[in-house]
């Protein structure tokens, strides 16, 4: 596609700036939206950035002729006339994996969404192979991301050039890609679908959301600690964990995952033991020496951890009847995502699947009165669902 040259983003760090862009922003009907945060230096992320989008002219709504504006809510201290916006019916916001933003916007300000268009979402309902937004740049307009500004520190002021630019480009080529995908929804028929997928995000209770606990099990490379040393890995798993939220600092910043297992592996005893593990610094045993040494002493006391495993896999709860209605749904979602060439959650998510198989629906009232199916699914698919259910259901 043939895009114009992109002018530089308006940079938005005063109540005065703030209130032009909001002016504009006002006018609009669509609006990209995408936030940068600073995960990888704080225990508790906050969003750093955010950019967005609009038509230059709100008659024409062309997607060629953006204005691109970086919003810094470091500098701001009431962001609620953005919520306002975000909130209007009228306005679509356009997002790529919009899930992500619209919780980290929820919990940080407070922001809801009425009407909501994510292109990654749009992509997968057509079964594009590659659905990263970089990849979909540099395929349908030519623009090559600098990965390196992934690891960048968005916290830190003044922005560099090379965080502007990139920033810039989360948004700026957000409204002609929705235009290029509405044409292909449209010509696949599978328009009504998107839709009901995106309205589905709008309903999603976000505030409800816990942010997830961590836990060890989820490590990397942990089945390489004997099983006998898996309490001490959990004593210095939840000893990282409580001294990085007091620092505020990611938890691989105060030891490497690669560290902690080591550690885990050896359990040293003495502090010439302990300076002999690969990745520790010099530094950090001088810092935490002390605390790890008493760590792994109070953590060998401790009994056998057991793996979660009815957490991360509630389908083992399931009772004997609604496993066999899982296992039936499953291959069944397995086909329709191989006929219609899409990854299977794009059809339904396992933990959709998982309700169906526990409530056990025997009309379509009764599957549509289950949020996460939706209207849409529900008539599309419903009739093969159900006669799922009945063939794998005895009957009484």
């Amino acid at each position: 596609m043939a895009t114009q040259p992109v002018s530089s983003p308006i940079l938005v760090y005063s109540p005065k700036s703030y209130a032009q862009m909001l002016n504009h922003l006002r006018q609009q009907r669509l609006v990209a939206l995408d936030t940068e945060s600073d995960s990888l230096f704080r225990y508790y992320p906050r969003i750093c950035l955010i950019q967005l989008s609009a038509n230059a002219d709100s008659e024409t709504n062309d997607p060629q002729t953006v204005v691109d504006y970086l919003v810094d809510p470091l500098r701001l201290s009431d962001l609620s006339a953005l919520g306002q916006l975000f909130a209007t019916p009228g306005v679509e916001v356009i997002m790529h994996a919009a899930e992500n933003d619209m919780l980290l916007l929820q919990r940080n300000f407070g922001f809801a969404f009425q009407h909501v268009f994510d292109t990654q979402l749009a992509a997968r309902v057509l079964g594009w192979k590659h659905v990263g937004l970089a990849a979909i740049l540099e395929e349908q307009f030519g623009t090559v991301s600098d990965k390196r500004m992934q690891r960048t520190n968005w916290g830190k002021r003044p922005l560099t050039p090379q965080q502007i630019t990139y920033a810039q480009m989360d948004t700026h080529y957000l409204p002609a890609l929705r235009e290029l995908l509405i044409a292909e929804l449209k010509e696949r028929g599978r328009w009504e679908e998107a839709q009901d997928a995106f309205e589905h995000l709008t309903h999603t209770d976000y505030s409800a959301r816990q942010p997830e606990d961590r836990i060890f099990w989820d490590m990397k490379s942990i089945r390489e600690v004997p099983s006998g040393h898996l309490n001490v890995l959990e004593a210095l798993w939840l000893w990282r964990e409580a001294e990085a939220r007091q620092q505020n600092r990611p938890p691989f910043k105060i030891v490497a995952d690669g560290v902690i297992l080591e550690l885990a592996r050896r359990g040293p005893a003495t502090h010439a033991a302990l300076v002999e593990t690969p990745g520790l610094s010099e530094n950090q045993v001088s810092r935490f020496g002390a605390d790890i040494l008493r760590t792994i002493h109070e953590g060998s006391q401790r009994p056998q951890p057991r793996p979660p495993e009815y957490e991360l896999r509630p389908e083992l709860t399931l009772e004997k009847g609604a496993m066999v209605r899982f296992d039936a749904l499953r291959r069944w979602r397995s086909e329709i995502a191989r006929v219609r060439d899409v990854s299977p959650d794009i059809i339904l998510t396992n933990s959709t699947l998982l309700t169906i198989a526990q409530r056990n629906p025997t009309t379509a009232t009764e599957l549509t009165s289950i949020p996460e199916v939706g209207a849409w699914k529900a008539q599309t698919y419903g009739p093969e669902i159900l006669a799922t259910l009945v063939a794998h259901t005895p009957q009484r």
